[in-house]
This record gives structure tokens, sequence and C-alpha cells, in this order.
């Protein structure tokens, strides 16, 4: 669930699906060496496949410490340092607000945002100066939604996380900025809202269709990259103008 830069031979990592796919990809063909973590072992060995020789996978989940730690002990062992940690697990469901569980509950802000803080603080270890931390938000986290209430305030609070952290990481001269997309047919997207209602969505937007996970992923390499040298604390979306109007 980490990842690359834009112009240089530098090490990350990422997911095996969506927008971590189409992100690590991205970051290979901008010379990157990219490390993909997730919790589907047939979905990280085919984007291996895809990616070729620059790319590596470590099976495990964000809400297991010691899988985080695992992920990170091997980019330790075989890199030794991490330039971009791109956060970018996720997770979430309709559910309205009359039907919403602590099952719901504790699952989606397990993921979104207790394994984002977790991620950031086991990888930070390994990040120096130059360093950029990219979070994956939503145009949720600033716009109501009927039934996503619980994924919405999960994703403003990522968006809350990249704010505090630009503070906390004074001095360090590592970056952190936030990337809300949206909507964009993604494999989550597809099963929780709907492909057609995606297309739909997109549709509305000023751009007039729905988002590719590879248009996102140019967005990812920009924050990844020097060219966004003087940006921290920041939110970034690729929505099609969805939220912004």
């Amino acid at each position: 669930m980490y990842e690359p830069t834009k112009r240089q031979n530098r090490d990350h990592h990422r997911g095996g699906t969506g927008i971590g796919l189409a992100s690590a990809k991205r970051f290979i063909e901008d010379g990157a060496f990219v490390y993909i973590f997730g919790r589907r072992q047939e979905k990280l060995d085919a984007a291996v496949a895809t990616l070729g020789a620059n790319a590596r996978a470590v099976a495990g989940s964000v809400t297991d410490a010691g899988d985080l730690d695992r992920l990170f002990d091997t980019v330790k062992q075989k890199r030794g340092t991490l330039d971009i940690l791109f956060a970018n697990a996720g997770t979430g469901a309709l559910v309205p607000l009359t039907e919403i569980t602590s099952e719901h509950y504790d699952e989606t802000f397990d993921i979104n945002v207790k394994g984002t803080i977790f991620t950031v603080q086991k990888g930070l270890k390994l990040m120096g100066q130059g360093g950029s931390i990219i979070l994956t938000g939503s145009t949720t986290g600033v716009m109501g939604t009927p039934a996503f209430s619980i994924y919405s305030a999960s994703k403003a609070a990522v968006r809350n996380l990249a704010r505090s952290w630009a503070q906390d990481l004074r001095g360090t001269g590592i970056r952190v900025n936030v990337l809300s997309p949206r909507p964009t047919l993604t494999e989550l997207a597809a099963e929780v809202v709907g492909r057609d209602a995606m297309i739909e969505m997109g549709s509305t937007t000023p751009i007039g269709h729905v988002g590719d996970p590879s248009e996102v992923a140019a967005a990812a390499a920009f924050l990844a990259s020097s060219d966004s040298s003087f940006m921290t604390g920041s939110e970034l979306f690729t929505d099609g103008g969805l939220a912004q109007i």
C-alpha cells in the first residue's frame, strides 16, 4: 500500500488493484522500484506479473501491526530506505443511518483511519529528507453522501491527519498530502456503488465522464515527485470537478 516517484529512481509501495495498481504502474514507468501490499495473494501475484521486474509484493493487512512490521522490515532489508509512501488501503459500504452497526463502523475506521495511521507511523522510520507521503482521501470527506456517512467520516479524518502531520513533520524534509478521487471506476467502487451508477455519476461532473484509475495515478505521481516540493498538508482532488462546484 505505498508508492514511488516521478523522474527519479526511488523505492516505494502500493496495492494490487484499481488506483493502487495504476499508480504502481505509473511510478515504475517514472523509474521507481515499487513494493505493493494487500490482503489477497492472488491479486498481488497478478499485479506483480503485470508490473514486471521493478515490483515486489508483500501480503498482509493494514489492520495487523505484525503484517505492517513485516512489510517495512522487508523494504529495509531489500532496499534500505523509503522515498514515497502511498497509504491507499480503504474500504466502504452503503449503509444508511438507521442500519449502521458497531461492526460496520469498526471495520471502516480500522482500515481507513487506524490502518493509515500505523502504516505511516511505521513507514516513517525509513524515510528522510525529500520524502513524500500520500494519503488517499475522497470527495465524500467534504460532501454529504446518502448512506455513506461512516466512510465519509473516515475520509474526513484522513484529511485532518495530513493537516496535523504536516505540523508534526516540520524540519524533517518530509511532506504529506491527500489525494482525493471520485468518481473513479475501480473494482471497489463497482462493488459498493455499481458500475452503471459510477458511470452515471461521472456524467454529471463538469468533465462529463467517470474517471479512470490512470488519471488518479498521474496525480499521485505529481505528489510523489519534486514537482510538488512546495506542497504539504494539502488536498488534491481528481474528481472531474464533482466536489468543486
